[in-house]
């Protein structure tokens, strides 16, 4: 496969980022040219989200970006169909000069990228999707955000419900369901019904739910899901899944992982990154 780096949640955090890019580039072992995949969250609650999504965006088509919630969230408030919350660090962005721009590209991100035996999502994959149908589902979402009338769109993605997977559903029971698995998702229960109360680690499942990685009958084990967003997993790398939100922002660290065929010929880097954000802002 193309060498491939995926790296986890930035959330505005370009310092972080350009020392871990340093980093890989001076490793004794690193690739030549290789492509980055970014699981989601490139912006918010970091010091520099405007400096951070210009950073990506600027690698062109070394970079491959799927969107996160927090992603998700700028546009919104660009849209004007949400307010900001406590600990969003989103102005410079929403004031910059290229502002116009930066959004249409975010917005023409997809919500998932599949290549080389390997699904990028920002959260996870619900046990009723396949890969073919994962991403089916996500372009049914990325076409609309990329349309003429995707604020509207935007204005009827956010929300709770419903809480459990149905192929039946349609417009935007449907898109919600969508979403929320592709970007929010950590813990499910086998018949595909979100939890969106816990943000603990997997030591602390609801009653009922499960990892979403752990499934019974997770039809989507047949390939490497990489994912980020959820920092009190940490690092986990298994023969079918890679999670890479290793809390940055946190003061924790921020990963990088060459992905390969066989999960043994994997490298990962680490660095350490300053605290931006204290839990509970």
């Amino acid at each position: 496969m193309t060498p491939t780096i995926a790296i986890g949640d930035l959330q505005g955090c370009r310092a972080s980022l350009d020392s871990l890019l340093d980093h890989i580039t001076h490793s004794p072992d690193a690739p030549a040219d290789p492509v980055f995949w970014f699981c989601g969250d490139i912006v918010n609650r970091g010091p520099d989200s405007l400096g951070t999504l210009r950073r990506v965006r600027d690698l062109g088509d070394r970079a491959v970006t799927v969107l996160g919630n927090h992603d998700l969230h700028l546009l919104a408030v660009a849209a004007g169909v949400r307010k900001q919350g406590r600990g969003d660090t989103i102005d410079d962005i929403l004031a910059a000069p290229d502002r116009d721009a930066l959004l249409d590209w975010l917005r023409h991100r997809p919500l998932a990228h599949f290549e080389h035996g390997h699904l990028l999502v920002h959260a996870g994959v619900l046990p009723q999707w396949t890969v073919q149908h994962t991403l089916t589902l996500a372009s049914e979402l990325q076409d609309r955000l990329r349309a003429d009338d995707w604020r509207d769109f935007l204005a009827s993605l956010f929300g709770n419900q419903p809480a459990r997977w149905d192929e039946s559903l349609r417009g935007p029971d449907r898109w919600r369901v969508i979403v929320n698995a592709l970007t929010r998702m950590r813990f499910c229960t086998a018949d595909g019904t979100l939890d969106f109360a816990s943000k603990d680690g997997i030591g602390a499942p609801p009653p009922g739910h499960f990892a979403w990685y752990d499934a019974p009958g997770r039809l989507s084990r047949d390939v490497t899901v990489v994912t980020g967003h959820w920092s009190t997993l940490g690092l986990r790398l298994s023969p079918e899944h890679v999670a890479l939100d290793t809390g940055c922002v946190w003061g924790g660290k921020l990963t990088a992982v060459q992905l390969a065929d066989d999960p043994a010929a994997r490298r990962v880097w680490q660095i350490d990154c300053p605290q931006a954000q204290r839990p509970g802002n």
